[in-house]
């Protein structure tokens, strides 16, 4: 079952993010595609799990790679940060 943004960030009033376990920049770059089978991409912090979008296939959704901080490149895209609730919130980007 997947919980929206806000409810992944603030659920019965109390913050998960102290709950969800927490990646370096370099543990992320490992989950490109290539290197492991995960596909993940963070935005303002938080790691969504993109791998079973096939618009993220091999790692790379049009000029975007996977295992990346995404956020400076959403003001780019065609679409809001909402397109990522779909996704399930699996890390906290240190």
């Amino acid at each position: 079952m997947l919980i929206s943004l806000a409810a992944k960030h603030y659920l019965w009033g109390v913050s998960i993010n102290n709950q969800l376990p927490r990646y370096s920049k370099s543990q992320l770059a490992l989950r490109n595609g290539q290197d492991k089978p995960e596909i993940w991409v963070a935005m303002r912090g938080r790691i969504y799990d993109v791998s079973k979008s096939r618009l993220w296939r091999n790692g790379q959704h049009y000029e975007h790679w996977a295992g990346q901080d995404l956020t400076d490149e959403l003001q780019d895209a065609p679409h809001s940060e909402r397109v990522l609730e779909r996704f399930e919130v699996i890390g906290i980007l240190i």
